[in-house]
């Protein structure tokens, strides 16, 4: 299993598995994202997602009535260690544009043309459909894992 390598001072976009990997500490992947948030927690690094992520993150545990994990979710979400940025008129123009070119989900485009907004230098992810967006600094966290 290979290492996430971060760069201090890296601005990292985090897509909505990475999170859900994160909160429920996915066996196969947690030690690769762990430290991702000790570098966050100590100021290396800079995370960010949408605000999307919070919706993404929160059916599940509430279709479940699971309010253990509808806090885990919420409390990662919303502290200082994440910033969610807000959807705005020009990322979804954005994400449109996106839609047309790689048939990618409407939610993938909306996380794609929001890490390129705010120029993130890793977008995070473990979803192949993000290789077909050519200017994104994708990291897929399973190529990671396979070395």
């Amino acid at each position: 299993m290979g290492d996430l390598t971060l760069p201090d001072s890296s601005l990292v976009y985090v897509d909505t598995q990475i999170l859900i990997y994160s909160v429920e500490k996915h066996p196969a992947y947690w030690s690769l994202l762990r430290p991702l948030w000790l570098k966050s927690a100590t100021g290396n690094i800079q995370i960010i997602s949408s605000k999307l992520a919070l919706l993404e993150t929160l059916v599940a545990p509430l279709k479940n009535a699971d309010s253990v994990l509808i806090t885990a979710y919420e409390t990662l979400l919303l502290s200082i260690e994440m910033q969610l940025m807000p959807i705005t008129r020009a990322i979804l123009r954005e994400a449109a544009q996106f839609c047309a070119q790689t048939n990618l989900r409407t939610p993938d485009t909306i996380h794609a043309a929001t890490a390129i907004a705010h120029g993130c230098s890793i977008f995070l992810t473990n979803d192949n459909g993000f290789r077909r967006v050519s200017n994104l600094p994708l990291v897929v966290l399973s190529d990671i894992a396979a070395t």
